[in-house]
């Protein structure tokens, strides 16, 4: 059951709210305190060097791993704290981890049809029949994720960016209201690379994305918002230039 936060201690603007957000393992602090807000619609790269807490942060939002301290709120008013990850997904929010993992001996149409949001009961599986709004959104994923030539082929013949871009349409086809990217563009080639900052800002137009990465380049590309976490904190927030030019973030990121 959804936990419902008063509504004076509402953050109305906010569809991602993390406050004070803290997490120890063995006696280390993989999160100390942190707080982020990721509001509707928006692209947000995240930055830091291993270590910073990155990970341990989506595993705080999806339910993977529960914070010692600290809120987390989705949509307003969703305790996060208070949900299983399946619960979570549900919710609307997705997650692609950095290596992508796709049905390879599945065409990537059977890709997407097997992805797609609906009943998921073991009769509803078996008897389900693609409706033609069901078509019309698979094309449209395709669309989005530069994979409509490819649609008939298996997904294991795809590049490994498009592999990536495949995994990010699944994720698509389940209608996150924020999904949760992790380093979409390792192994990827500068053309690959190009085209999915293109990609994700596309994705942005009509849900939240929150793109972990270490590709400075492609987080330029992407001219959004950036967060660079450091020892589990945050330890600046704003544009790229911005960021890129904090002495601390030198310090202890980028110097390195």
């Amino acid at each position: 059951m959804n936990q419902v936060k008063p509504a004076s201690d509402l953050k109305p603007k906010s569809l991602l709210y993390l406050d004070g957000v803290s997490v120890s393992f063995d006696g280390f602090k993989a999160l100390n305190s942190l707080s982020l807000v990721v509001e509707p619609g928006e692209l947000r790269a995240i930055i830091g060097p291993n270590g910073a807490g990155k990970t341990t942060m989506m595993d705080i939002i999806t339910g993977k791993t529960r914070p010692d301290e600290g809120e987390v709120f989705f949509n307003g008013n969703v305790d996060l704290t208070k949900l299983d990850e399946a619960d979570i997904a549900q919710l609307g929010i997705g997650r692609k981890f950095q290596k992508p993992t796709v049905f390879e001996s599945h065409t990537v149409w059977d890709n997407l049809e097997l992805a797609l949001n609906r009943e998921r009961g073991v009769f509803a599986t078996l008897f389900y029949t693609l409706s033609a709004e069901d078509r019309i959104r698979i094309d449209e994923i395709l669309d989005t994720v530069r994979l409509t030539g490819r649609r008939n082929d298996l997904a294991a013949d795809l590049s490994h960016g498009q592999k990536q871009w495949l995994e990010i349409g699944m994720l698509l086809a389940q209608e996150p209201q924020l999904l949760l990217v992790d380093e979409p563009v390792a192994g990827m080639t500068d053309a690959e690379t190009a085209e999915t900052a293109l990609l994700l800002r596309q994705i942005a137009r009509t849900r939240s994305v929150v793109v972990v990465e270490h590709d400075m380049g492609f987080i330029r590309d992407l001219g959004v918002k950036v967060t660079c976490l450091a020892e589990g904190s945050v330890l600046a927030e704003g544009s790229i230039d911005f960021v890129s030019n904090d002495p601390k973030v030198i310090e202890n990121y980028l110097g390195r």
